[in-house]
């Protein structure tokens, strides 16, 4: 009977790179792996399992050279990876380790074993009364293969052993520990982690093989030394970022919305969660107040976080109740507003998130035009019929805000039925019409990085004029920021459907599909239904909101603030010789650096705003909070961090990510782990 452990590395850690090869009393984390697993009296041979990509030569070259067997295989099927590891050294049982664990027992690993030899249970493992890093799973060569042979889910085959866990064809046994130290993190998984290693070891120093009824016996009397150290990296392990962490154990990609991921910000130094809000500032987890001079509420807060006016209308309609078996009238007063500001438009249907709005707009002119087929400019959410663009091209919707959306799941017969269009490039949705009599819909932002050119915006209206197209105008992000209303209202184009969100309920939950009466009719023709459009705070809100943009001309407001961002921001880069690139309508001000370096840039940017107390990156949704004093003292910082910048820039790449604490931040669609 021959015991494998496989331990699994990789350089490509998200949260931390090359945390394996990273030294700890002159050795590396895998070696020390290595060198505390040669103890155990159960473990026949040890392997180290890591990935073929080119990163993970230089983790392959340092075993090499300290003769510790290896084995390669998939990145992404780490269970593949595992199951021929083991199959390739004949292992009648795996013990499987993570090189992020420099403080694993061969004890415990011991106990592990013995358990499942002798009790001949297919999957041993220990509890979550064990800190973290003290984590050992034992299984047999038959339930690796089960498991190999049965998983299909990406998660199952990423983290080798979900099927063991959950399957009841294989018997499992957890060996429980007295006393409970699950807070306790001993592993491996940050910046900050490592520090807190080397304290331990240089307290045994010169031993290395001390366990865990050492450490805790240090631990409970020198408590002191398992406090990390922070210095001046401590913006970095808060509250908010150990809840990101246990977010994305059972939530896939940890939330629900892109934008708001840390990694697309500043990746295991974001604060993530929030605690409360009021104007333009954010209090996090660990109540550190920051300004918010990036995203806004990606783009749904015009008025500012938590407006009075708006949280005392939306608690008075909670009180009253905010669903009931009948309709709230709030609805009807919310329609009349709208058409009241479009009076070209008729009617109105509400949901409560842009992607359902964009669905039911493109379910309603498909019924209308009486044809399957759209071609869209701009992004239009997450739903089977946009991302259906990529099937033919999985580049097709790069240039339309993100890039590397992956098409699985979207169904294959879908493909051919969207098709895409550069905006003010009116040839290119004329020749798409010549080719595609099917196409029944344009959808369209009206603008977003660029002003239209050459009647672009005419042009195209009265192409679906003549060619019997229903023209969508997706006005989720623009609408309420150029006018009162739709931002197609500044050029004087009535599309057949407008859809408004974000801003228009001022951080509540409420969209509005808002068309032409002989367009719009056709939903009664076709079913459309869901429960919680019918609930009462998003219209109560939404009333409330549009009151307070008429009343203070909102619109006007942050426009102008906009516009004096976009001009510092050039002024700067002139300054210190900068190239960047501003664009995007006066309210949504952006910028990239001209650099081959600018997701370092930028990156850079956000970690030392984020040390100044500012939530920032290169976008901004400008609202009627964003006073004159905030915005003076956000260029005061961002004048040092252009400088620091410009020093960058004489350099070469190293010399910028030398001064990042961490990851660079994600610019596209990409997986977490």
């Amino acid at each position: 009977m021959k015991i494998v452990a496989i331990v699994q590395a990789r350089m490509g850690s998200s949260r931390f790179p090359g945390k394996v090869l990273k030294k700890v009393n002159g050795k590396s984390i895998v070696s020390l792996v290595y060198e505390r697993l040669l103890k155990s009296k159960k473990i026949d041979e040890i392997v180290v399992s890591t990935s073929v990509n080119k990163k993970d030569n230089i983790l392959a070259n340092h075993l090499k050279k300290n003769k510790i067997k290896t084995f390669r295989g998939s990145e992404a099927n780490v269970l593949d990876r595992f199951y021929k590891t083991a199959k390739k050294y004949k292992a009648d049982w795996i013990v499987r380790i993570t090189a992020d664990c420099p403080l694993v027992d061969y004890k415990i690993v011991d106990i592990i074993i013995s358990k499942a030899i002798s009790k001949k249970i297919d999957y041993v493992t220990t509890p979550l009364t064990y800190p973290d890093g003290f984590d050992v799973e034992c299984f047999s060569f038959n339930s690796l293969f089960i498991s190999w042979k049965n998983s299909k889910m990406k998660y199952e085959i990423e983290h080798v052993t979900p099927y063991m866990r959950f399957s009841k064809k294989i018997n499992k046994l957890t060996i429980n520990n007295k006393e409970n130290y699950s807070k306790l993190k001993l592993s491996v998984n940050e910046p900050g982690d490592l520090g807190l290693i080397k304290k331990i070891y240089n307290y045994f120093y010169p031993n290395i093989l001390f366990g865990f009824k050492e450490i805790i016996k240090l631990y409970k009397i020198e408590p002191s030394i398992f406090k990390k150290d922070l210095n001046k990296k401590k913006f970095a392990f808060n509250s908010g970022q150990k809840l990101w962490i246990k977010a994305k154990k059972i939530i896939p990609s940890g939330n629900m919305l892109l934008s708001k991921r840390p990694e697309m910000h500043l990746p295991n130094f974001w604060p993530t969660y929030f605690s409360k809000t009021k104007g333009c500032e954010i209090w996090d987890l660990d109540n550190k107040k920051y300004f918010d001079l990036s995203f806004m509420g990606v783009g749904t807060n015009v008025l500012g976080y938590s407006n009075q006016k708006v949280d005392m209308a939306v608690n008075k309609s909670i009180i009253k109740g905010n669903m009931s078996s009948l309709n709230c009238p709030e609805e009807v007063e919310l329609a009349e507003k709208l058409i009241e500001m479009h009076p070209w438009f008729k009617m109105v249907k509400f949901a409560r998130s842009g992607g359902e709005a964009n669905s039911i707009a493109i379910r309603i002119a498909r019924a209308a035009s009486g044809k399957d087929k759209v071609a869209v400019c701009g992004y239009h959410g997450w739903h089977d019929w946009y991302l259906a663009a990529n099937l033919s091209n999985k580049n097709n919707l790069n240039a339309h805000l993100l890039k590397n959306l992956n098409i699985k799941g979207v169904p294959k017969f879908l493909k051919n039925t969207i098709f895409t269009f550069e905006y003010n490039n009116f040839n290119q949705i004329n020749d798409l019409i010549k080719k595609n009599p099917q196409i029944g819909v344009i959808k369209m932002e009206v603008s977003r990085n660029s002003e239209p050119k050459n009647n672009f915006l005419k042009k195209v209206r009265n192409l679906a004029y003549k060619n019997n197209i229903v023209l969508i105008f997706d006005e989720c992000t623009s609408g309420f920021r150029e006018t009162y209303g739709g931002l197609h209202k500044k050029y004087g184009v009535k599309p057949d459907i407008a859809i408004f969100g974000k801003a228009l309920g001022n951080g509540y939950a409420i969209t509005a599909i808002i068309g032409k009466k002989e367009i719009m009719e056709v939903a009664q023709e076709t079913f459309i239904s869901s429960t919680f459009w019918t609930e009462r705070v998003g219209p109560t809100a939404a009333l409330a909101t549009l009151n307070m943009m008429e009343k203070y001309q909102t619109w006007k407001q942050i426009s102008v603030i906009g516009k004096k961002i976009k001009e510092n921001w050039i002024k700067l880069a002139n300054k210190f010789n900068l190239k960047i690139q501003v664009y995007g309508i006066s309210s949504i001000p952006t910028f990239d650096f001209v650099s081959k370096n600018k997701k370092a840039y930028k990156t850079y940017l956000t970690q030392e705003m984020l040390k100044k107390g500012f939530l920032a990156g290169t976008s901004i949704y400008v609202c009627t909070e964003h006073k004159k004093n905030i915005i003076n003292k956000y260029f005061d910082f961002l004048e040092e961090i252009f400088f620091e910048i410009n020093q960058f820039d004489k350099g070469d790449k190293e010399n910028i990510l030398n001064h990042i604490n961490g990851p660079l931040c994600h610019d596209s669609f990409e997986r977490l782990n």
